[in-house]
C-alpha cells in the first residue's frame, strides 16, 4: 500500500473543513484551547481547502473523505496524524495530544467501513502522531522521539514494521517550543523524491542529517523565516510534483531549481493558524 513519501498518489484520506470546523461559532469555542495561533476564519477556510483539493485532484482521482463526528474537533481537519500506512496495512495510532486521542477509534471505523485493511493499533501507554513516522526510503522507516511520540509507541511500531523494514532509524527530537507546540519529524524533512529532502538543518539531528547525506540525497535548506511559514512541509503528489503552502518564494525557487514541478495554495486558515501544512491534511494510503 505504502513504503514511500514520495511516489504517484493513487489513494488518499482527508477531511473537509466543514466536517472538521463545522461553523463558526465550533470555530470560535475551541481554537484556543488547542492552541491555535489565531481563531480561522469558517469561511475563507472552505474556500483554501477547496483550492487546496483542486490541486491533489490533478494526481489522484481516489480521495475519501472523513465524515463529520462528534467525538473529535478541530484538529481532526489534520488527517495524517491519527493513523499510519504501510504495505501490509494501517496502524491505528494514539495521539500524543490528549485531545486529539478519540481521533484513532473514529478512524478505525472509517477503515473497517471502507474495507481498508488493519495491520495493527498501538495499545497500552504508547502515543504516536503521524508526523513522527517518516519512510525515508522504501526499507527505512524514521520514528521521531519526542513529546507525541513515546517509547513505547517506538517499540509497538517496531514490531509491526519489523517483518518489511530493514532499518528504524529512532530520531531524538528537540524541546523546540515546548511540550505544548507541536514539533514532528515531519516538521523539519520533507521527502520528495528519491534522493531529494526539503529539511530545517537547524532542527534535525546529526545522525539524521548525515544519513541522508551519506545515502546521495540533496537536501533543499528552507530559511528561518519561511520555516515559520511551513515551507518545510511540503507533499509530494508524486516524484519531483510537491504541493507547498503559499509565501514561501526562496523554497519554492529552490524546488524549481532542482526540477521539481511545484503548486501552491493559500492557506493561512487551514494550515498557518493550526500548524498544519499539506501533508499533514493528507493520509496517504496508497502510492504506485
Amino acid at each position: 500500500m505504502l513504503d514511500t513519501m514520495y511516489k504517484q498518489l493513487k489513494q488518499v484520506i482527508v477531511k473537509h473543513p466543514k466536517d472538521a470546523f463545522r461553523n463558526h461559532l465550533f470555530v470560535k469555542q475551541h481554537w484556543k484551547e488547542l492552541q491555535y495561533l489565531a481563531e480561522p476564519d469558517f469561511r475563507e477556510a472552505l474556500i483554501e481547502y477547496e483550492s487546496f483539493i483542486e490541486i491533489l485532484k490533478k494526481y489522484t482521482k481516489n480521495i475519501l473523505y472523513l465524515e463529520r463526528d462528534d467525538r473529535v474537533g478541530l484538529d481532526s481537519i489534520y488527517a495524517h496524524d491519527p493513523v499510519k500506512f504501510t504495505p501490509k496495512g494501517a496502524i491505528i495510532l494514539k495521539s500524543g495530544k490528549l485531545s486529539r486521542q478519540s481521533e484513532a477509534v473514529v478512524y478505525k471505523e472509517f477503515l473497517e467501513k471502507h474495507q481498508i485493511p488493519i495491520l495493527g493499533e498501538l495499545k497500552g501507554d504508547a502515543v504516536c502522531d503521524g508526523g513522527d513516522i517518516v519512510w525515508l526510503n522504501e526499507k527505512t522507516v524514521a520514528i521521531g522521539r519526542g513529546y507525541r511520540t513515546n517509547q513505547e509507541a517506538i517499540r509497538q511500531l517496531t514490531n509491526y514494521f519489523s517483518a518489511f523494514v530493514e532499518e528504524i532509524k529512532v530520531v531524538q527530537l528537540p524541546h523546540d517550543l515546548g511540550e505544548e507546540a507541536c514539533l514532528h519529524l515531519m516538521s523539519f524533512l520533507s521527502i520528495i523524491d528519491e534522493k531529494l529532502a526539503v529539511v530545517y538543518s537547524k532542527l534535525m539531528p546529526v545522525e539524521l542529517r548525515q544519513w541522508l547525506l551519506e545515502k546521495g540525497f540533496k537536501l533543499i535548506e528552507v530559511p528561518d523565516e519561511e520555516y515559520e511559514n511551513l515551507a518545510c512541509n511540503v507533499l509530494a503528489v508524486a516524484p519531483s510534483v510537491c504541493i507547498i503552502v503559499a509565501g514561501n518564494p526562496i523554497t519554492e525557487s529552490l524546488l524549481k531549481e532542482n526540477g521539481v514541478t511545484v503548486y501552491s495554495y493559500k492557506g493561512i486558515e487551514i494550515s498557518l493558524k493550526g500548524t498544519g501544512g499539506p501533508t499533514c491534511l493528507t493520509s496517504p494510503v496508497e502510492r504506485i
